[in-house]
Order: C-alpha cells, then sequence, then structure tokens
C-alpha cells in the first residue's frame, strides 16, 4: 500500500496561487493512477485534476481546467497540485488519492489539505 500525505494549503486572496504536494511513501507512486479532489463545504466529493499512469495525459475538470496544472516528480515520488487564479470557490479541502488500475476506485487517500480563498 502507498500511504500519501498532503501539504501546501492555507489562505490566499482571489486571483492568487498555491501549489499543492502530495508525499507518497511505501510504493513508487509512478506505478498509480494518481488524482486530486476536492470536498467544499456541504458539497459532494469531486475530482478537479488526474494522471494515469500509463498515458501521463493529465485530466482535468471544467471548474479548474486552465488555472490548474497536475505535475510529478518521480524522483521525489511526489505529486503536485498547481493552482493558479484561485477564486472563492476553489476553497474546499483538498485530497490526494492513488489506485493501482485494478480497481476503479482509488483505494489510497491522504488525510487532505485546507485551501481557503478569500473575496
Amino acid at each position: 500500500q502507498v500511504q500519501l500525505v498532503e501539504s501546501g494549503g492555507g489562505l490566499v486572496q482571489a486571483g492568487g496561487s498555491l501549489r499543492l504536494s502530495c508525499a507518497a511513501s511505501g510504493r513508487t507512486l509512478s506505478t498509480y493512477d494518481v488524482a486530486w479532489f476536492r470536498q467544499a463545504p456541504g458539497k459532494e466529493r469531486e475530482s478537479v485534476a488526474a494522471f494515469s499512469r500509463i498515458s501521463n495525459n493529465p485530466t482535468y475538470s471544467d471548474s479548474v481546467k486552465g488555472r490548474f496544472t497536475i505535475s510529478r516528480d518521480n524522483a521525489k515520488n511526489t505529486v503536485y497540485l498547481q493552482m493558479n487564479s484561485l477564486k472563492p470557490e476553489d476553497t474546499a479541502i483538498y485530497y490526494c488519492a492513488a489506485r493501482t488500475g485494478l480497481t476503479a476506485a482509488y483505494t489510497n487517500w491522504g488525510q487532505g489539505t485546507r485551501v481557503t480563498v478569500s473575496s
């Protein structure tokens, strides 16, 4: 099993930027599909960015496309989420998740990091 630890959340003004990190241990993260999810108060959890271990082509939700970038550093066994042009509606707890590809569900989750965007 891979263990995931997120960091980099915080309070930022609208229009600002943050970079979230997801550090993995226990297994090599490049052998997993990896995604960033978020959950805002009173809302369902949603996937905002994902990386396939096979194609390595990232996918994004429409709500963050053009503003967020997912990337990975295999040497550091870490995945990042660069968030630019932040909006108040991006306020949420952000989670990193991984799956081996044997199941459709993401089975490994971090504890989350809180992002608050003030207007």
